[in-house]
């Protein structure tokens, strides 16, 4: 496998833009949640983010045990992933792929 430097440059640049965007923000993550929650217009847009981090954490879970891992190594990449959407899932590929000897998967 070939080293995931797409995923750690997205992964660099968007948790940098979600730091400065937080630090910025008048509202708590909590405040702006429930906002963008209260118009069906952008509730449908955090359904549709939600059901593809469901998708994302079945993936890193059955990866993980198909890598011979238990739910405990996953475990804090899915927790990540139900806060931050994005940044779980490019976090998880990051460090196995660099973990990883090149040449397998």
């Amino acid at each position: 496998m070939r080293r995931p430097w797409i995923a750690l440059a997205g992964l660099l640049a968007f948790t940098v833009y979600t730091v400065i965007t937080m630090l910025a923000a008048d509202q708590s993550l909590m405040a702006f949640g429930l906002e963008l929650m209260s118009r069906p217009d952008t509730t449908q847009v955090v359904i549709d983010l939600y059901l593809m981090a469901l998708m994302a954490c079945v993936w890193m879970y059955r990866d993980a045990r198909a890598r011979g891992k238990s739910l405990v190594s996953v475990l804090p990449y899915l927790l990540i992933t139900v806060v931050f959407v994005s940044i779980g899932p490019l976090l998880y590929i990051v460090v196995n792929g660099f973990r990883e000897p090149s040449g397998i998967r």
